[in-house]
């Protein structure tokens, strides 16, 4: 069927702006015809567009005009519900209306979540598994919790039309949700579910297949990619929004976890359909693997321990014995297909990953850990396995089947889109990027498939010069690992002061937090809030309300927190938020670099940095009349040899490391409230 032909992006995007109220900013219109000119001709696309771009409408305009011109459809992922709600409830709406008569008719959009974010009603009546969590087993309260919030999800179960876990407020427990709902592998199917035809999965799933966009998320897009199972409707384009936090997401996806307790749960639910003889085998394969790793330090495992190997193998040789002795799905009644299909999920989940454990020690693409503490965090230790890294399964499965637009307000690491680049699979760009300027990759080797990709930032409407301090503290001393310095609590004390409270607190560790919001509420006579004392959400709506109140916390609100005005003049970073050093996945990530002859720290470390300073320090300006100073304490980014990269990640703020000055920068906006 021919292409239709409708108006170009330039107009579209025109009427849409008009449409909800807004000014036509350059950045904007050259990110929409970037966009248009990738899905044009095939090449990838890194945008780095600052906040107020208006990035949202950039991207949707020439999806919508692609999606109808081509009758295709085009995938919209991100890392936030915040961002999906954003795109669907408001964006989208509004773009659809405005554009519907330029279009022909109105564009269609859905927004699409893994199957375990719907509430499954054959579950919800048919029961969950007499399985009670682990912290049910040593919690009496907690079980009359959870049957409190099983009883308000049958109740809400009348009500919702979605049956989405997120229009549920307040929301329950992840113990109580995992009652009424299913992953992909436990799901019975369509067919044979008695209650398929109504599904609020399956129909989330109908109504993607009929829409231009589809919204989901990273968690979502990795697995279509990745597991060799479509769950998203065919899309030859892809925009991935807060692709910042891509390689993460992937990476989260990829990592799996094996337990004694996650074992021995698999034999219960198989006991009752198989021989117990059988059962029990892996019953006590599933006791040896805790006692051993209750007996094993937290870390990497660089080498595989004998006993460990053993236990891997045995629990291994026992879920595959359970496996063949359920055998082939049987025609029989709803509930003996419900509790094999439950069995075989997870004893499909423990056997593979012990595989996957076992081979990790022979291959470079996996990283194994004891992880978990039983005495400090209540619950017993487990081993973990995540790839080492991700860009080689993205670059084949992701980047070598559609054309993929990736854009946040944080793409280029010192001054280049290179870092997160080789991050994600695709091949270096000739030369540094330049703001608004652009950068085309090389091509790959010879003996690989070219990929080609191109480099855009479209800089920010705000000017950063003028409107924003950094200011350095060189004169403190380093942070050590006893928490925060008394001179750091004296430094924040002094800036918070002159700000007339206003501040918003980013700390590298929740310990951190507490202690500076424990030390300063007796210091200062302007509130202090801490993360953990309510929910996030309602924590940053009383921080926003009021002008004169400070919010402490760590790493959700050093990527979350979008508060414009004046209530948000001052952003304080206590250090360098760098990986612990012995975070296994980071410190393996290092290794490995250097084992090539590279710069761990640079590559690994001082990126994981540069990504979170970038993303913290971009908490300050959130409007266009926005003024303040992002503080760091941390004398390293002035003082150390790797400071000059991180500076460079940061937006283009005046630097200073005076504190009278700041101070008194401080005071004069306080004074004028602005």
């Amino acid at each position: 069927m021919p292409a239709i032909t409708l108006p170009d992006t330039a107009t579209l995007l025109a009427v849409a702006v008009e449409a909800v109220g807004g000014a036509e900013r350059t950045g904007q219109v050259e990110m929409a015809r970037a966009v248009e000119r990738a899905i044009h001709t095939g090449e990838h696309l890194a945008v780095q567009a600052g906040t107020g771009t208006g990035k949202s409408l950039a991207y949707l305009v020439p999806a919508l005009r692609h999606a109808i011109a081509e009758e295709s459809t085009v995938v919209i992922s991100t890392a936030t519900i915040a961002l999906q709600r954003q795109l669907v409830d408001r964006d989208l709406p509004r773009l659809a209306k405005a554009l519907k008569q330029v279009l022909g008719r109105e564009p269609r959009f859905a927004i699409l979540k893994g199957r375990r974010n719907y509430l499954c009603m054959h579950r919800l009546h048919s029961g969950a598994p007499e399985e009670p969590e682990e912290a049910g087993l040593f919690d009496p309260f907690a079980v009359s919790r959870m049957g409190r919030e099983v009883k308000r999800l049958h109740e809400w179960s009348s009500d919702t039309e979605t049956g989405d876990r997120d229009e549920l407020v307040p929301g329950v427990t992840e113990q109580a949700w995992k009652q009424v709902s299913v992953t992909a592998r436990e799901c019975l199917g369509v067919a044979k579910c008695p209650i398929g035809v109504d599904c609020f999965a399956e129909r989330a799933r109908a109504e993607a297949g009929r829409a231009d966009v589809v919204v989901t998320n990273h968690a979502m897009l990795a697995v279509d990619a990745l597991e060799g199972y479509q769950v998203l409707p065919d899309h030859d384009v892809v925009v991935i929004d807060e692709a910042h936090d891509l390689v993460d997401r992937i990476t989260s996806v990829a990592t799996e976890e094996l337990s004694g307790t996650l074992v021995s749960t698999a034999a219960r639910r198989c006991g009752r359909l198989i021989d117990q003889d059988v059962a029990d085998r892996l019953a006590e394969a599933g006791d040896g693997l805790a006692m051993l790793l209750e007996d094993m330090p937290a870390g990497r495992l660089d080498a595989l321990p004998k006993a460990l190997a053993g236990a891997l193998a045995a629990t291994r040789d026992a879920a595959h014995a359970c496996i063949s002795s359920l055998g082939p799905e049987r025609k029989e009644d709803v509930d003996g297909a419900t509790s094999r299909k439950l069995a075989r999920s997870l004893l499909d989940d423990v056997h593979d990953c012990a595989v996957r454990m076992l081979e990790a020690f022979d291959e470079d693409h996996d990283v194994v850990w004891v992880s978990g503490d039983f005495a400090d965090r209540g619950r017993a230790p487990s081993l973990r396995v995540a790839p080492l890294g991700v860009g080689g399964l993205l670059g084949e499965r992701l980047f070598g089947k559609r054309t993929t637009i990736l854009t946040s307000a944080t793409l280029t690491l010192g001054g280049t889109f290179d870092t997160l680049a080789r991050q994600w699979g695709l091949p270096a760009t000739s030369t540094a990027v330049a703001t608004q300027g652009m950068a085309t990759a090389k091509e790959a080797p010879s003996d690989l498939t070219p990929v080609r990709w191109t480099g855009l930032d479209v800089g920010s409407p705000f000017e950063h010069g003028s409107s924003g301090i950094l200011y350095v503290a060189r004169h403190l001393p380093a942070p050590g690992r006893d928490g925060l310095p008394p001179a750091y609590l004296d430094e924040l004390e002094g800036l918070v002061n002159a700000a007339g409270g206003r501040t918003l607190g980013l700390f590298s560790s929740m310990r951190a937090a507490k202690a500076a919001a424990e030390a300063l509420r007796s210091r200062l006579e302007y509130p202090v809030l801490c993360q953990g004392d309510d929910s996030t959400g309602q924590l940053v709506k009383r921080f926003a309300e009021d002008t004169r109140t400070c919010l402490f916390g760590t790493l959700s609100l050093w990527q979350g927190v979008d508060v414009p005005g004046p209530a948000l003049q001052l952003v304080v970073m206590d250090r360098i938020p760098f990986p612990r050093p012995d975070d296994p996945l980071a410190s393996a990530r290092q290794k490995a670099v250097e084992s090539r002859g590279g710069n761990g720290f640079l590559t690994v470390a001082a990126t994981h940095a540069a990504l979170l300073l970038a993303q913290g320090a971009g908490r300050l300006l959130r409007s266009m009349s926005d003024k303040g100073v992002v503080a760091i304490l941390d004398p390293r980014l002035a003082t150390a040899r790797y400071g000059g990269f991180l500076r460079a990640s940061l937006p283009p703020f005046w630097t200073t490391y005076d504190p009278e000055i700041v101070r008194a920068a401080l005071k004069r906006l306080d004074a004028t409230g602005k």
